[in-house]
């Protein structure tokens, strides 16, 4: 499989492309609405930023509890159910005179229905496409989310302004109701991927099984950590520049989309493994100009230029299959997705904590060479295994 046109001839792709298209629009411009929300009532750049990425510290009391059930729910109804979730979450958060404490309540708990969400729709894709296929499909569902940011940051601007923030929210709201009918619509009836019936002790099992290789430990540190810390850069673009924050956001997708689309189909795959320290370094280091308070145009530029380097996540993703048995493929694919989005939200806590005694600017270069430290640190853990096959 080595084309688009190869890959949208799978049958169920195309509803599951979709259907994680438009949810990932509903998320961008929940996203930029909650965080311009708590922005204007607080002026805090720290609730601002953990406003937009707080949900992700539920992540990883989601992995530790819910995500055996990742291989263990039939997908189609699991995929429906967490949109449906995650729609009446939303409209919860456009209630005028919501306290504080109360958003961020509902916040942490669409991030432990997350957990749950991202294990069952990557495993989903694992089990539809042949396995030579999945870095292209999954490459594909990622220029999808770089598109849908770029759209969603844009329109969610003009929502904001339009709508008011509250009448955003309802639009996101909205747009996961209809991500879940086109589950129920265009998805098939599976049968779970694993046998027995999800539980607590079950997770941690398997959890331990995925950590308990050296390899996959390295993968799952790079997969988390510098990515997390790079989100918290992002998480300051609000703080950084009221005005064209949403600018910002969809540079930053706009690259994204960049370097997903190159890796994803045009690098050779004997190219890949060598190509992976440079991405993971360029995802970091542009993000040191921004010690100096550049101009808006040079700070854009930085920003689109280092998320070509999340195409980084891309491959280890595919290393982190090759080294995974395929009945554990949704729990490992919901271990990563949580532990990199507990790591974004620790990232979007720690920048707004520096942003809070510094500018937001020294902040993201702060984050940024921290980021390059763990990527250096972790590097040689993260050499090419030679002869390199899916575990069995």
């Amino acid at each position: 499989m080595r084309t688009y046109r190869d890959l949208f001839r799978v049958p169920e792709y195309t509803p599951l492309f979709a259907s994680s298209t438009v949810q990932t629009t509903a998320q961008t411009v929940s996203a930029l609405a909650l965080g311009t929300l708590v922005y204007d009532s607080t002026r805090s750049p720290l609730l601002s930023a953990l406003s937009m990425f707080g949900g992700s510290f539920a992540q990883m009391a989601g992995a530790l509890t819910l995500l055996s059930a990742a291989d263990r729910l039939p997908p189609r109804t699991a995929l429906a159910t967490t949109a449906l979730v995650f729609g009446a979450g939303t409209a919860l958060l456009a209630v005028p005179g919501l306290p504080i404490a109360a958003l961020f309540a509902i916040v942490l708990g669409l991030g432990l229905v997350a957990s749950l969400g991202s294990g069952v729709r990557y495993g989903l894709l694992s089990e539809i496409l042949p396995k030579e296929g999945y870095l292209l499909g999954r490459s594909v569902l990622n220029m999808s989310v770089g598109t849908m940011q770029i759209c969603g940051f844009a329109v969610g601007g003009v929502l904001v302004v339009a709508l008011s923030p509250r009448g955003t929210l309802l639009t996101g709201a909205g747009l996961y109701l209809l991500t879940s009918v086109m589950a129920v619509a265009g998805l098939s009836r599976r049968p779970p991927r694993a046998d027995g019936r999800p539980s607590v002790g079950q997770t941690w099992r398997t959890n331990a099984r995925l950590l308990s290789s050296v390899p996959r430990r390295y993968a799952y540190l790079a997969l988390w950590v510098p990515n997390g810390l790079i989100v918290g850069c992002e998480a300051l673009f609000v703080s950084y520049s009221p005005q064209h924050a949403g600018l910002l956001l969809a540079v930053a997708a706009a690259g994204m989309l960049i370097g997903d689309t190159v890796t994803g189909r045009f690098v050779p795959a004997h190219l890949r493994e060598r190509l992976g320290p440079s991405l993971r370094l360029l995802l970091a280091v542009p993000y040191l100009v921004f010690a100096a308070g550049p101009p808006l145009p040079l700070g854009a530029a930085a920003v689109l230029l280092a998320s070509v380097g999340y195409a980084a996540t891309l491959l280890l993703q595919e290393r982190l299959m090759a080294l995974t048995p395929v009945s554990m493929h949704g729990h490992a694919l919901g271990l990563h997705a949580s532990g990199m989005l507990t790591m974004q939200g620790v990232g979007a806590a720690l920048a707004g904590g520096v942003a809070q005694v510094a500018s937001p600017g020294a902040a993201m270069a702060i984050m940024g060479a921290a980021s390059v430290v763990v990527t250096l640190a972790l590097a040689p853990g993260l050499r090419p295994l030679p002869g390199l096959r899916p575990a069995e």
